[in-house]
């Protein structure tokens, strides 16, 4: 410690402040002061430097290490799945809103008046025509039909004798034995006779239709509603409500058009174009029937603008019942060139719709475009695209933005085509 430099400095600097004979010398307090901090200091100037060059060194270092880290740690592009705009030629269909209708609906009401017997029918079930539904008391008309009967007898048996007299009235008139007065007031009771025949057969045949009428049977094949009377009510000829039938199989459904789409579908039917018609029926999951129209009406409605048209829909099972909310899709027009891509891929900003397109470089953009009506699962492109272009159908969620690079993966653009294995395996475009 003694060749230190702090202790050879500290030694001289005290014989500066000692006298010749020793003595000491008054010595400035904040002199002093100043003189050890500048020796302390020196000895660290140099070090100092040193140490900053370090830490820079270091956090220089840190950065380049970093920034490697980052580059080492950046995802791949995301994969998607593109498809080819498909250009084909389509019909276009449009919905209208229709409702199922029974070609016959009979309200059931009885032809003579009596107590019901029985009800034959099982309510809301399937009849055929003639089938037994209601059986009224058929005891007065029974004996209604036997006076008849016995009043025909009794009638004809006049009529033989007004007959008999009727003949011998000619032959006595030919030999004068009766006058001419007499001879016609017997030919005019012939002629009472056979008129009180007649009414007797009349009656007759009236009392065993009333005795038929007794039997309420089903008028037209179809499905029945529930007994309004039952066993033991009166039921009143041409009043009392029995129960409603209506014809299932087949059914109709009616819809009304707007006066363009009326135009429109009056020129593919012209042209001789298939009636054929699509219906999907409320509450049955996307289920379609096919149905044809065989009636269209003669003038459009002044009220709605509308036209009305008819289909008829096969009803085997008769499950489908009137009434029925359906929704119906009939062809109105016919593109020769129509740009068709995924409904998928069509996505909505507001009041515009766009598709992400990816150019050659994998690159991907969005591009407005304007859409038309929609032909299965596939929607009509009007504007914004082109033969060739590339279409995000799958992974559009992976999409953040323009200019972004993604991995494509080339599927088929229709779905039952994917399904088919058409376009099985996915090609890449790019590695």
């Amino acid at each position: 410690m003694s060749n230190s430099l702090y202790p050879k400095r500290l030694n001289k600097r005290s014989n500066r402040l000692l006298g010749k004979n020793g003595n000491a010398h008054k010595v400035n307090p904040i002199a002093e002061r100043e003189t050890m901090e500048s020796l302390t200091a020196k000895p660290f100037r140099g070090s100092g430097r040193l140490l900053g060059l370090a830490v820079a060194i270091t956090v220089l270092l840190t950065g380049c290490e970093a920034q490697s880290d980052e580059a080492a740690s950046m995802p791949p592009p995301p994969e998607v799945d593109v498809a080819e705009v498909v250009v084909e030629p389509v019909t276009l269909w449009e919905s209208f809103t229709g409702r199922v209708a029974s070609p016959e609906t009979v309200d059931l009401r009885p032809r003579v008046s009596g107590y019901i017997d029985k009800v034959a029918f099982e309510e809301g079930g399937l009849v055929q025509a003639g089938e037994l539904l209601f059986q009224i008391d058929p005891r007065p008309y029974e004996a209604q039909k036997q006076a008849a009967s016995a009043e025909l007898a009794l009638a004809n048996s006049q009529l033989d004798l007004a007959g008999s007299e009727a003949g011998r009235a000619k032959t006595l008139l030919e030999s004068r034995a009766i006058s001419r007065e007499e001879y016609d007031q017997r030919n005019t009771a012939l002629m009472s006779a056979r008129a009180r025949v007649q009414a007797a057969q009349a009656a007759l045949d009236t009392a065993e239709l009333n005795l038929q009428y007794t039997r309420v049977t089903a008028p037209v094949s179809g499905r029945t509603g529930r007994a309004m009377v039952t066993q033991g009510n009166l039921a009143n000829a041409d009043q009392s409500l029995l129960t409603t039938v209506v014809s299932v199989d087949p059914v109709h459904v009616y819809f009304e058009a707007d006066e363009q789409s009326a135009f429109s579908s009056q020129q593919l039917l012209a042209n001789g174009q298939p009636r054929d018609v699509r219906i999907s029926l409320g509450g049955e999951g996307g289920r379609q029937y096919k149905g044809e129209l065989d009636f269209v009406d003669n003038h459009l409605n002044p009220g709605t603008g509308t036209l009305q048209y008819r289909a008829v829909l096969n009803n085997p099972d008769g499950l489908i019942k009137p009434g029925q909310f359906a929704r119906v899709e009939m062809p109105v027009a016919e593109l020769d060139q129509a740009l068709l891509v995924s409904r998928k891929a069509v996505l909505t900003d507001q009041d515009r719709r766009f598709v992400y397109v990816v150019d050659e470089q994998n690159r991907v953009a969005p591009r407005q475009v304007t859409t038309g009506r929609q032909v299965d699962d596939l929607q009509v492109i009007r504007e914004g695209l082109n033969h060739g272009d590339l279409v995000i159908i799958n992974g559009v969620q992976k999409v953040f933005g323009a200019g972004m690079q993604v991995k494509p993966q080339l599927v088929a653009m229709k779905e039952s085509d994917q399904g088919e294995g058409a376009v099985a395996v996915a090609q890449e475009l790019a590695q």
